[in-house]
């Protein structure tokens, strides 16, 4: 087979697996194709769809029955031990150090957006690695996660009264996420939204979901919600398996400090240089539209060139 034959096979590919999560994939429906190319990470559905080709039955679905996750049962066992270091960790006031833009830990990627409405984490574990911050403050909660092989990375989330999180998905489906409630309202006034389900968070009830499908969180009470929340290993057979070893390096290339001596990934090193520039370009879009959509294509257009430029460097070493 040609080199244009198989780029043009990978292009009608990435085209069918995008048609499928933007159309038929769940039961929620993007507002339109505008929501989805701002919010549906397109491009990565297309390897995403790889992994939910090789998913087990028991995870093909947006909601998991935590009773197919027995490896799981050994953190809810231990759910008040961990709440102990957790509420020691909030009465420390260590959530609000990890939102401080003056802080490396300021510069998460794949969270940030979210500390406008309030939200805030502690990176705990994070594929393969276990912060220095998160062994000295949470030692006990660390050993238990690092027993159990399916945990990816894990954190501890804190979402105030009042605040929400807005529908929005994942863009990496290299793991399900798995939600232990640790001191939450235990009311329905505090619920998070997968594909058109809500669930409520309760003090000692895990839930397990796949982040890829669109969710949405709100706390409507007068009580902070904590919980654990972990990435773990979506069960596939042995060809996603494969695929999702290499899939994670993107994962673990972005690992985000707490404090200060902890390790700090490629993608957070990156992002930090960037974000400066990234806020000066968001206030160009205020004052000079044209400019700013300049900017934003010639970004786009040079980031894909980049992207085909790497594809057709795997092809020519593998001799196609």
């Amino acid at each position: 087979m040609s080199l244009s034959m198989v780029m043009l096979l990978i292009i009608f590919l990435s085209l069918v697996s995008m048609a499928y999560v933007y159309r038929y994939r769940g039961i929620t429906r993007y507002d339109d194709l505008s929501e989805y190319l701002r919010k549906g990470w397109p491009i990565t559905t297309p390897f995403n769809s790889v992994l939910y080709l090789f998913t087990q039955k028991r995870a093909k679905k947006p909601i998991m029955n935590t009773k197919d996750f027995k490896e799981l049962d050994f953190i809810q066992q231990n759910w008040e031990t961990i709440r102990e270091e957790v509420m020691a960790l909030h009465e420390g006031k260590v959530f609000e150090q990890t939102t401080n833009p003056e802080s490396a830990s300021y510069y998460d990627l794949g969270f940030r957006t979210f500390y406008k409405y309030g939200w805030s984490k502690f990176y705990l574990t994070w594929y393969g690695h276990s912060l220095k911050s998160a062994k000295e403050l949470c030692p006990k909660t660390v050993a238990i996660l690092e027993t159990i092989p399916s945990v990816n990375g894990a954190m501890i989330s804190i979402l105030p009264p009042g605040s929400k999180l807005t529908r929005h998905l994942d863009p990496i489906a290299c793991s399900l996420r798995y939600h232990l409630g640790l001191s939450t309202p235990n009311s329905n006034d505090c619920f998070i939204n997968v594909d058109g389900k809500s669930y409520s968070w309760k003090d000692g009830e895990a839930f397990i979901f796949d982040e890829t499908y669109l969710h949405y969180a709100q706390n409507n009470s007068d009580k902070n919600r904590l919980i654990l929340m972990c990435d773990i290993e979506r069960p596939m057979s042995l060809p996603g398996q494969l695929f999702n070893f290499f899939y994670k390096s993107i994962l673990r290339l972005s690992v985000v400090p707490n404090m200060p001596g902890d390790k700090s990934g490629l993608i957070n090193t990156i992002f930090s240089k960037l974000s400066p520039i990234l806020a000066k370009t968001k206030k160009l879009k205020q004052t000079n539209r044209p400019l700013y959509l300049l900017v934003k294509w010639t970004v786009n257009i040079s980031l894909a060139i980049i992207l085909g430029l790497i594809i057709y460097g795997v092809l020519k070493l593998f001799g196609l």
